[in-house]
């Protein structure tokens, strides 16, 4: 029997998460941490969160959540988990708890289900062999889970792979190839370099040359506020950022994105401000790095040659109702 959400269902959905949703490599919940991603979360509704029960005990458990306001929010609902418990994991199970997800997608006029990246819900996982280090969010559905393999089945398709990559910092060398880049850089007329308001100047112009509303609030917000970014400057104009540069309570180097404004492409200020950023984080004493990126970015190269590696795959995915 399926159910809507009650405060009732807490305590054995999170005994439910910690033994099977880890074994994907989700970070356990507490009562604390179930809150802050799902109850207390300005997208929690109630009526798009499921509990599969076995006469009383939870044997299931599924959440999406919609907002006009969230990326392709106008048209789609996003599925954050479904998780069931072992000996539950079989066809018939995964589509009851994925037709309520859907039903209430289209009860609040959804045209489509996606598992994606914006998703507001955001999923902390381990990066496998280490010493728990751990990355904020999942961007998809790991592509080693029996949900992926359900979902494909089910209608959805991959619309792309993101795979997430890590890397420790302890033995990190700018490679001498960028170097060599940010010297010839330099007789151009570029730098790269924390951002310091008494030197650098046109970040608000740097910013509206990318169409992504959350890096001009964020990198904005860092600039102004002296949260470290590390920026790359024509004559004192920034034309470029990586950053912010926060080491997380977890111990991970959290940043927002990298980018350089189009009419300064190709002089190489990708790699160097991706390589310096590092640098930052290293001076801070951040132990790791963890990113995403497309499986047929080229942007993978630069992050290769840091040291990175994909350590897990996710995918992104969609159905049309």
């Amino acid at each position: 029997m399926i159910v809507t959400w009650e405060d009732k269902y807490t305590q054995d959905v999170i005994a439910l998460w910690n033994k099977e949703a880890v074994k994907d490599a989700y970070k356990e919940l507490d009562d604390e941490s179930f809150r802050h991603i799902f109850t207390d979360n300005a997208y929690w509704d109630e009526l798009n969160t499921f509990v599969l029960l076995d006469q009383t005990h939870v044997v299931g458990f599924a959440c999406g959540c919609t907002g006009d306001d969230l990326p392709i929010g106008d048209k789609a609902g996003y599925i954050t988990c479904i998780v069931l418990a072992d000996g539950y994991q079989t066809e018939a199970n995964y589509a009851d708890l994925l037709q309520a997800l859907e039903g209430r997608f289209q009860e609040r006029g959804k045209k489509q289900g996606d598992v994606l990246f914006f998703n507001p819900m955001m999923l902390p996982w381990y990066i496998p062999n280490t010493p728990k280090h751990e990355h904020n969010n999942a961007p998809g559905v790991p592509v080693d889970s029996k949900l992926y393999a359900y979902l494909l089945g089910a209608g959805y398709v991959e619309r792309a792979k993101e795979c997430a990559m890590y890397l420790n910092l302890d033995n990190f060398v700018m490679p001498e190839e960028s170097v060599a880049k940010e010297r010839k850089a330099a007789v151009e007329g570029y730098t790269v370099a924390l951002f310091d308001a008494e030197k650098h100047q046109g970040v608000h112009d740097m910013l509206q040359g990318f169409d992504n509303p959350l890096w001009q609030k964020e990198i904005g917000a860092a600039t102004a506020n002296g949260v470290p970014v590390v920026i790359a400057a024509h004559h004192g104009k920034v034309v470029g950022f990586a950053g912010p540069v926060i080491k997380q309570a977890n111990g991970r180097g959290y940043f927002a994105g990298i980018g350089v404004h189009p009419d300064h492409e190709g002089h190489g200020l990708g790699s160097i401000l991706f390589y310096k950023l590092c640098e930052a984080f290293q001076a801070i004493g951040t132990p790791y790095m963890s990113l995403y990126t497309g499986s047929t970015n080229p942007a993978i190269r630069i992050y290769e040659k840091a040291g990175f590696t994909t350590v897990k795959q996710f995918s992104v995915m969609r159905r049309e109702f």
